[in-house]
């Protein structure tokens, strides 16, 4: 690829980024966004970018969708460029989603599960009509909404974990046994995707996915490019406690927790080992954040994934290279952007190429 180094423009570039600061600071009649305003009143949008950044961080994730002027794209690589600074401190032992302090927590596979279910805060039962009184809402009436809400929390205590709907089925044998290996996941901050690829890899991929990109994938599944018709079992939100041994003990301590969105489907499929014993096939999901869409695209992939793995990719989402190398929203935002950088050598060749056939063809006829 041709480039040219550009002269001469360094003060232009350094106002076209003074600019951006302008852009944002153009609104003389309010306060600035503070880190908390952007954190709770922008919860799915701030939800979203610490997933797609792959780092959990509440106040640098408030800061880059702040600094990035809401671009969600350029928040997610502001996150992931300060955590390539930092260093590895150590690893967690294994967490699991029954930990989970939930929030929210359905299924759409059983009516009565154990514990219930928890709706939570869920815009699905919602008509999609403007509230227009929001225009105008005052300071108190804002906060009166959640004062009112608290007061009337019943007495009781709910209880700090929920059983896993997916066991009830794994008892009856209606689901693969767990087979425990003894692998370490694979780390996708500091090794190549190189195909084939195992489970860990495809799914800390899409883990850290751009929404709409995982979510246009799996959308062609259901649409008919695939056949996996899945079925949520489970769907949790909830707050994840961080686990690290004790420096000196090696006791687990807590020492913080994680906004965790958690999603398991079944699905049917025809499987081509007549031996075997027929399951459900399970595909799993899970991000940083409150990103339920996001979830469940992803368990819907993976179950494609390992679809295509044993029964061959009949379609674009059962193909790992196809799915994992086109769902990365700042790689997709980094190629997309090239474009825009000065290519005059390569275009330049292109004219002269078209020109000399154009004038070659105008001389024969």
């Amino acid at each position: 690829m041709g480039y040219v180094a550009i002269q001469g423009g360094e003060e232009a570039i350094a106002e076209a980024i003074n600019l951006l600061d302008v852009l944002r600071t153009n609104d003389q009649k309010n306060d600035p966004l503070s880190a908390q305003t952007i954190e709770n009143q922008l919860h799915f949008l701030h939800s979203r970018v610490l997933s797609e950044g792959g780092l959990y961080h509440p106040e640098l994730a408030s800061l880059a969708i702040k600094q990035s002027a809401g671009d969600i794209l350029e928040a997610a690589f502001y996150l992931r460029a300060y955590r390539s600074t930092k260093p590895r401190l150590g690893e967690t032992p294994v967490h699991h989603g029954e930990n989970l302090r939930l929030i929210r927590r359905i299924s759409a596979a059983f009516k009565e599960i154990p514990g219930g279910q928890m709706l939570g805060p869920t815009s699905d039962y919602l008509q999609r009509l403007f509230r227009f009184n929001l225009l105008n809402e005052s300071p108190d009436e804002f906060r009166n909404i959640a004062q009112s809400w608290l007061k009337n929390i019943p007495d009781e205590a709910l209880p700090t974990s929920f059983p896993k709907v997916l066991a009830s089925l794994r008892a009856e044998g209606l689901l693969p046994p767990i087979i425990n290996k003894p692998t370490l996941p694979f780390d996708i901050t500091r090794e190549p995707l190189i195909f084939p690829v195992s489970r860990s890899a495809a799914l800390a991929t899409m883990a850290r996915a751009e929404t709409g990109s995982i979510l246009a994938i799996a959308y062609s599944n259901m649409r008919g490019y695939g056949d996996v018709h899945p079925t949520v079992a489970e769907l949790r939100v909830g707050y994840l406690p961080v686990m690290l041994p004790h420096p000196i003990t090696g006791d687990l301590q807590e020492v913080g927790e994680v906004l965790m969105t958690e999603c398991e489907i079944v699905a049917m499929y025809n499987s081509k080992d007549k031996d075997s014993v027929p399951t459900f096939g399970l595909g799993y999901g899970a991000c940083f954040g409150h990103n339920e869409v996001k979830a469940i695209a992803m368990a819907i992939l993976d179950r494609a994934l390992q679809k295509g793995q044993t029964q061959g990719i009949e379609n674009p989402s059962e193909d790992p290279e196809f799915v994992l190398l086109h769902i990365d929203g700042v790689q997709s935002m980094g190629f997309a952007s090239h474009y825009k950088m000065p290519h005059y050598v390569t275009f330049q060749s292109d004219l002269d190429r078209l020109r000399t056939t154009q004038q070659k063809s105008g001389s024969k006829l």
